[in-house]
This record gives structure tokens, C-alpha cells and sequence, in this order.
């Protein structure tokens, strides 16, 4: 079979280049443009914070308020304003939890396109703690150990385990600094309850899993009310401007700000009345998790989710692979760490879907199907057990629900719900009208899943037993006969028999006849 031809490379892109982005969070909207010097090395342009609380509203009812969705737009279009000013034609806009969880967001965001016309993305928990890991790593030299960083905004706190390749483990709360003010909002005339109260919620919060076995090599926090705790606790920074935060200063800080009313905390510390208010809850957050991993200080870098899409936007205009395979890497990253999370098979998990790249691109001429599909059905191959984590039988069910109900960075949530399928469909039975996950999925989605669910169905079987024993095949199509020779350790004996057991999904999706020897 003749292989796809390669894809033409985008133009290089040449140093310095100026970019821009938008964070917008639950508090505030910010907007930065840095000239790049090169992929990792930025001088900033221009920076602004404009207090728009997203977050108000849509912790509490659901919905962005008209006149707060007013007031985001009028930014972005004063941010395109300044890009057009500057010369800026690259920019990357994100939002988090408040427009995430909004019933209306995607009106706010269809707006801002309209208005100002910059593409607002809604970016998930995971996706967010990748960007500050991105804006962290430049800082910090993340090497030769593994670190707890937790990133607050207004709406969650995203807590990792880290190191210098890359994200652990993760998980978010919904249990940002703006969440938590709104939601005991009714007993903030009373200091002292609205304290136990605070303590009493964020005393449920943890550390990842794997990190309770060893000592970490260190604490590090991002957001703007770490930074604002560090400054008026006066706490140290390094040559490299990373604050260290004694955690005994900010249980002491802590006892300071709750006999405080908010507007005395204005005057004292010089606070912003949008950061005054929310500046409690959130250091009762960065102390309980200080806490619980056991750490003398908490490292300030002073960067966050707004470096870390600079940062990622330039490596993406720079990077030879394009944005799609730096895409690819870090979502198969991500799978191996939400398997870990269920304790899967990895050796299995990685090596079907590696097998699974492979049918991919052995089959392309014949299934026609995007890359974006390449990044699915490798996430899915990689996660498709990770249901006996919940019992080994119907296993292929509890896969779907898993991988459904978590976030994978940079998948949409009916992305989410695609790759759940492709693994729910690994093995058993095939997709059904009756099946509800599958029949919430539109007509498209669907001749996707099956597509994709068909080519994951011959990798599974061509790991058998789970020893990694085929390290390669080949196809030859003749006519309607597709036949698979196999190469490996062995003779491959019972891999044969369990592709052909499980080629029909194949044979009925594609209308090839399949068969193997090896």
C-alpha cells in the first residue's frame, strides 16, 4: 500500500515575534503582549488587568449577567484595539471556570468573536494546570524531583504533581477564591463564622494521590493572590524573582486578614477592593494544601496561566512538528497520567496505542480521517482498560464512564465523550441504537466512533496477552481483501486468533475482509 503523502510544513517563523493573549478568569480579564526572542525568552510589551468578576453570577445562578458580559467585550475589543496598535496578528484568548459553567458562555464568546474578533477558547482544569507547568518550567528549574503546584483563580483550584517532562498527575476542584466568597457569602457579616466556614470547606481538599509516598521536592503556587501574600508578608525572592513564602508566615498572615473587614484590608496592604475580599479564602486554600504535603515554604514564580499561553502559542508558530503532533504528545501524556490515576495496564495501554498509529497510518488511503481523529483514537487506545480499575467485568463500560467524566487537556467535553466510546467499544458488543453515551452523540460523531472503535478493536486483539509480543505489520489491500501480516516475538499464534475473533466492527465499518498471518 502506498503511504500518504507527507503534509506540506508551514513557513518558519523568524525571532523576535510579538504576540498576545487573554486570560479570562473568574475575577478578571487579562490581556499581555511580549516580544519573543526566542521560544522560551520574552520581554513584555504591554499588561493589563480589567475587574470584570465573570465569576459573580455564574457561581451562584448559573448565567453570566448581561451587564458583566457587556463589560468583557468592551475589553476584548480595547485588547484589539492595542494588538492593531502594536502590529500583533498572533494571539491565543482562553477562559476558564466561570465561562466554562455558564449556561450562556457560548453567547459571550460568540459576541467577543463578532464584536472584536478574537476566538475566545474554552480551555478545561487539566488544560489550565498544563499552561502554568509551561509558565513554571521557565522559571523554575523543575529537574531531578517531583513538585505539588497548585494554580487558585476565582472559580478552582487545579492541583499537580509535576517535573520537568511534564504533568504527573492532576485534578480540580471547583473551589476558587471568587466560588467560595459567593457560596458563604451569607455569613460574611460575621467574621468568625465566615472563617470556620472557610476552614470547615477547605478541609476536604488533597494533595494527588501519588505524592502522599514521597516527600516532594517542593511546594509551588501561581495566581494573583499568592503573589499579592507574598508581597505583604515581604517573604524573600531569589535571583531568578521566585518568592519563598514561609508556610508559618502565611498561617500567620492568615490569623492578621480574618480579624480584618475587607475595607481595613484595603488601607493596610494597599488592596484592590476586588482582591481584598477574595484574599482570605484563598490563602485558607494555599495553607491547607501546604499542609497537607508537609513543606517549610510555598515558591511564588510570579507567572500563571497568561505566561504559559505565550508560551505555548510560540512554540507552537515555532515548532518543525506543528501544532497537531505537540498537540498528540501532550493529550497521550495526559492519558498515561489520568491511567495511572485507575492503576491501568501501561505497558498494554501505550503499546496498543501504538499499534493503533500505526493501523492509522497504514489505513489512511482507505478511511480518509482527520488528524484530530489520529488524537482521539490514540487516547482511547491508551485508556481503553482503564475501567477494570472498577471491576474487570464489563470493564469496556466502566471505561467509558471514566474517561467521560474526566478531563483530558485540550478535548472539548463531546470530544470527551467520543474517545469514552471508541474505548467503551474495544471489545463486546457493537454500537447500538439502544446504547444512550452513543446515541447522545451526533450522526457524524457516531460514523466516527465506529470507525475509529473498529481500528482500536484490531490493535487490542494484536495484544492478546498483554506481553507486547507484535512490534510491527503490514497491510496489502487486494480489492475488497485486506490482509495483516504480523511481526514479532513467537508464533503469534493466539494474537492471530483474537483478531480474527474480533475483526467484524472492521470488516462491517470499512466492508473489507480481513485477514492475517504473521
Amino acid at each position: 500500500m502506498t503511504p500518504p503523502a507527507p503534509k506540506a510544513s508551514r513557513p518558519p517563523v523568524h525571532f523576535p515575534i510579538d504576540v498576545a493573549c487573554v486570560d479570562t478568569g473568574s475575577n478578571a480579564i487579562r490581556f499581555q503582549a511580549a516580544r519573543f526572542v526566542s521560544p522560551s525568552r520574552f520581554d513584555l510589551l504591554e499588561s493589563e488587568r480589567v475587574p470584570v468578576r465573570l465569576g459573580h453570577q455564574v457561581f451562584l445562578r448559573g448565567r453570566l449577567a448581561p451587564e458583566t458580559m457587556d463589560a468583557a467585550v468592551r475589553a476584548f475589543v480595547s485588547f484589539r484595539e492595542r494588538m492593531e496598535a502594536l502590529g500583533i496578528a498572533h494571539c491565543r484568548a482562553v477562559a476558564t471556570s466561570a465561562v466554562r459553567e455558564a449556561h450562556n458562555g457560548d453567547l459571550l464568546k460568540d459576541r467577543i468573536r463578532r464584536e472584536s474578533g478574537i476566538r475566545l477558547e474554552t480551555i478545561t482544569g487539566r488544560e489550565e494546570a498544563r499552561l502554568v507547568h509551561l509558565a513554571v518550567g521557565s522559571r523554575i528549574d523543575l529537574s531531578g524531583g517531583k513538585w505539588i503546584l497548585v494554580d487558585l483563580g476565582g472559580g478552582s483550584v487545579e492541583v499537580s504533581l509535576v517535573d520537568d517532562a511534564g504533568m504527573l498527575w492532576s485534578e480540580s476542584h471547583t473551589m476558587g477564591s471568587v466560588r467560595l466568597l459567593e457560596e458563604l457569602a451569607e455569613a460574611d457579616g460575621d467574621p468568625g463564622r465566615f472563617r470556620r466556614l472557610l476552614e470547615e470547606y477547605v478541609s476536604i481538599l488533597r494533595i494527588p494521590a501519588p505524592a502522599q509516598y514521597w516527600s516532594p521536592s517542593g511546594f509551588i503556587a501561581t495566581g494573583g493572590n499568592i503573589e499579592t501574600l507574598a508581597e505583604i508578608t515581604a517573604a524573600r525572592v531569589d535571583g531568578d524573582g521566585v518568592a519563598h513564602l514561609p508556610t508559618a508566615d502565611l498561617h500567620a498572615m492568615i490569623q492578621h486578614l480574618a480579624r480584618l473587614p475587607y475595607r481595613e484590608r484595603m488601607e493596610r496592604f494597599g488592596l484592590r477592593e476586588d482582591r481584598a475580599d477574595v484574599i482570605l479564602p484563598a490563602a485558607l486554600v494555599y495553607h491547607r494544601l501546604a499542609e497537607v504535603a508537609g513543606v517549610p515554604e510555598i515558591l511564588v514564580p510570579g507567572l500563571g496561566v497568561k505566561e504559559g499561553v505565550l508560551l505555548d502559542l510560540v512554540q507552537d508558530l515555532a515548532s518543525d512538528e506543528g501544532h497537531e503532533r505537540r498537540q498528540e504528545a501532550e493529550l497521550v501524556q495526559a492519558a498515561i497520567s489520568l491511567g495511572r490515576r485507575f492503576m491501568f495496564d501501561e505497558a498494554h495501554g501505550v503499546h496498543v496505542g501504538r499499534l493503533s498509529m500505526r493501523l492509522f497510518e497504514l489505513l489512511e488511503p482507505l478511511h480518509g480521517l482527520s488528524s484530530r481523529d489520529r488524537q482521539l483514537l490514540h487516547a482511547a487506545a491508551i485508556l481503553h482498560d482503564i475501567g477494570t480499575f472498577v471491576s474487570a467485568k464489563k470493564h469496556h463500560k466502566h471505561s467509558l464512564y471514566l474517561i467521560y467524566r474526566s478531563e483530558l487537556p485540550g478535548l472539548s467535553p463531546s470530544e470527551n465523550l467520543i474517545v469514552g466510546n471508541i474505548a467503551r467499544y474495544h471489545r463486546r458488543s457493537h454500537p447500538l441504537p439502544h446504547h444512550q453515551e452513543y446515541m447522545r452523540l451526533s450522526p457524524k460523531e457516531r460514523v466516527r466512533v465506529d470507525q475509529l472503535a473498529a481500528i482500536l478493536r484490531l490493535s487490542d486483539a494484536l495484544d492478546r496477552q498483554h506481553l507486547q509480543l507484535v512490534d510491527d505489520l503490514e497491510i496489502d489491500v487486494r480489492g475488497l481483501d485486506l490482509h495483516l501480516t504480523l511481526k514479532g516475538k513467537g508464533d503469534l499464534l493466539l494474537e492471530r486468533w483474537a483478531l480474527s475473533q474480533k475483526k467484524r466492527l472492521f470488516e462491517e465499518t470499512f466492508g473489507y475482509r480481513v485477514s492475517v498471518s504473521g
